[in-house]
């Protein structure tokens, strides 16, 4: 159950945007203590290329298209840009890197109140169960635990012994959006996840094309317990059981995993949750929208433990940031919220029950809600009346 409505036709990688600085601006630019201004040229003949050289008292560099960055005397620049075969000259001015962005369902749910009174999930391991996870993403690098010692793989390789630590990363783009709202990290730039600082392990049991047998995912489960790992985000499913997934996630839970689940998404329906968020030992999620409703294609059921964000979710994904609907964006949002609290010392069985103690109660239907909206502040004790809407898009 990969939960992307958009698609990959939508991706949109975080670019800065602006225009050249043209002729009008250098002129009222401050120049150096010495009268000098760093330009760049673009030329249309060799003609302007040599005339740049001939003015520049220095050359910062030529690039392999006709344009070239020099130092000039200010009083050279008229000349220049009057030039006909000089196509430009502009300040070399500066782009800044781009702020990071609180997406909305961080702000909802107060993750970032506990951000700010240093609640970050440190220690804790959290198991991203799905299609991987980007190993080069700035946003998720520094928290992914290293391979080597982790056992990041992929389990429907039948990955096993000390040697099988390879392939883990994604290509699909499902498991890396999780990975940033679980955990994305606080780096001034990109997204932030519920957590900031927990162990990211990639648990590779769905391939590229977001599939993954029931063996598959209960390996990647029982090998999360057999680490002694605190959480499993399991953002996927399907209408039919697994005795072995079952039996899987029933040793996980007797092993202190904190096992959380998208509902999924059949909405609207009634008593439609899927498997394994249906199985008693898992935390099933459902998805709200940002004005507090349920999302239209969320899946409820009396199963519903917790409702949290999942429709136009904003997070990492291959090499950029996209924006998501799906309980599998919901779900990551509860694992990181458990990561916090297990950091904390609490067992996966006191974390889950701490988590519904503390839930938001938006006055929506037991069976779409649970115990109610994700509230990562009041589970941690803290203030939990921000309730914004982030500073992120589409919301």
């Amino acid at each position: 159950m990969l939960d992307n409505s958009h698609g990959t036709d939508r991706r949109t990688v975080l670019q800065t945007i602006g225009g050249a600085v043209g002729v009008a601006g250098i002129s009222g630019a401050a120049s150096a203590a010495d009268g000098t201004v760093e330009i760049n040229v673009g030329y249309d003949a060799e003609s302007g290329r040599q005339a740049a050289l001939n003015a520049a008292m220095d050359v910062e560099r030529e690039f392999n298209f006709d344009a070239l960055t020099i130092t000039v005397a200010e009083e050279a620049i008229a000349g220049l840009a009057a030039r006909d075969d000089v196509r430009y000259v502009e300040e070399n001015g500066t782009y800044e890197a781009l702020g990071e962005t609180t997406p909305w369902g961080i702000d909802r749910t107060d993750a970032d109140v506990a951000h700010a009174n240093g609640e970050t999930g440190k220690g804790a391991d959290v198991a991203i169960i799905d299609t991987g996870i980007d190993d080069d993403h700035p946003d998720l690098q520094g928290n992914i635990a290293d391979p080597s010692v982790s056992g990041n793989h992929k389990a429907y390789e039948r990955c096993k012994g000390p040697n099988c630590n390879y392939d883990w990363s994604d290509d699909n783009d499902h498991g890396t959006h999780c990975s940033g709202t679980a955990d994305g990290v606080d780096n001034t730039e990109g997204v932030i996840g519920v957590s900031t600082q927990a162990n990211l392990h990639a648990l590779k049991a769905l391939d590229k094309r977001g599939s993954g047998t029931y063996s598959n995912i209960a390996a990647a489960v029982e090998y999360a317990a057999d680490q002694g790992w605190d959480v499993a985000s399991m953002s996927l499913g399907g209408s039919s059981s697994s005795s072995t997934l079952k039996d899987a996630c029933q040793y996980a839970y007797d092993n202190g995993v904190l096992l959380v689940a998208a509902a999924g998404n059949d909405g609207p329906c009634s008593d439609c949750v899927g498997y394994p968020a249906k199985y008693s030992t898992v935390m099933a999620v459902s998805a709200t929208s940002c004005d507090d409703t349920l999302a239209s294609f969320s899946s409820t059921g009396p199963e519903i433990e917790i409702a949290a964000p999942g429709e136009n979710v904003y997070s990492t994904i291959i090499g950029g940031y996209d924006t998501y609907d799906g309980t599998s964006m919901a779900c990551p949002h509860v694992s990181g919220a458990g990561a916090q609290l297990m950091a904390n010392g609490y067992t996966n069985t006191e974390a889950r029950q701490q988590l519904k103690d503390s839930a938001e109660d938006l006055g929506l239907a037991s069976n779409d809600q649970g115990a109610g909206l994700l509230d990562v502040a009041a589970a941690l004790g803290l203030d939990s009346s921000d309730d914004g809407t982030g500073d992120g898009p589409n919301c």
